[in-house]
């Protein structure tokens, strides 16, 4: 039984030095990773009702804005923002290489957009851009957190928010309240009345329920800076309770930006984004009350 061990174990031995001499595949190279890498299009609308804003978004060079907005970023593949036609379904979604947002969903916007600066200070501009912006910037949070590989413990809707949030709290001041509370506004009807009744399916949904994301995005604003945003409390539209914890929320999210997306930032290009004036109808409308 030892004679027949030796020629296996010889052969065995032979075998990894063939398999040792033989060519070896190439390495396959990881993708470059590079800032403006960020596509537009405008898809046309097939529903005529939406022809006038998509030549508005169009003459406005509403994708551009954003397009440059979000260049700093450096991706292993170019990325298309988009505005398209849904069939009637208001809708927006990250599915790579495209963040998609419906005509449906922006007509809402315009739709429910306030004709007067309302009460609480909430220009028109501030609601429409304000929206606007927070739409692509949470599908943009999808993006980022997939082509990163940027770990998400946790609710990733929940994370899309804060991430959009954090970024709309990076521009000059005035901008950032503006774009704050106009993407607030699209919460308004869910936190008019003191109780809410709501199917019990509805709290099933990935998203936070409605009046949550509302009390969410202010607390990050609120926990950046308290004096800026000291209104929210003063006021009401942020209960004491949860405005007590506001600062630690934000230094969480804070954190998670600076470790886990930073890096991929073209650190020149972020400054220019962040120092440059980007939504001038929103300064207008918006004071520190």
């Amino acid at each position: 039984m030892t004679s027949l061990g030796r020629p296996t174990a010889w052969l065995s031995a032979a075998a990894i030095i063939a398999v040792s001499m033989m060519p070896q595949a190439p390495a396959i190279a990881a993708p470059e990773t590079r800032a403006n890498r960020m596509l537009v299009e405008y898809v046309p609308p097939t529903n005529p009702a939406h022809q006038k804003l998509y030549e508005m978004l169009k003459e406005r060079r509403a994708l551009e804005k954003l397009q440059a907005i979000f260049s700093p970023f450096r991706l292993p593949i170019d990325l298309t923002l988009r505005t398209v036609p849904c069939d009637g379904v208001s809708n927006a979604w990250w599915q790579r290489p495209d963040v998609s947002v419906c005509y449906e969903y922006l007509a809402e916007i315009l739709r429910a957009m306030p004709k007067e600066t309302t009460a609480e200070g909430v220009t028109p501009a501030d609601a429409v851009i304000g929206q606007f912006f927070y739409v692509f910037a949470h599908e943009m949070g999808h993006a980022m957190f997939e082509m990163l590989e940027v770990p998400v413990f946790g609710n990733a809707e929940d994370a899309a928010d804060h991430f959009a949030v954090f970024l709309m709290l990076k521009f000059e001041k005035n901008e950032a309240r503006g774009l704050i509370v106009g993407s607030a506004y699209s919460y308004r009807k869910y936190v008019q009345n003191s109780e809410v009744s709501a199917p019990l399916v509805a709290f099933s949904d990935a998203h936070s329920a409605p009046a949550q994301r509302y009390f969410n995005l202010l607390c990050l604003a609120y926990g950046s800076d308290t004096a800026m945003y000291g209104d929210f409390v003063e006021k009401n539209y942020l209960p004491k309770g949860r405005a007590n914890s506001c600062k630690r929320e934000y230094n969480q999210v804070a954190f998670a930006f600076q470790k886990s997306i930073r890096p991929h930032l073209d650190q020149n290009l972020a400054k220019q984004v962040t120092e440059r004036e980007w939504f001038p109808d929103i300064d207008n409308g918006v004071a520190n009350k």
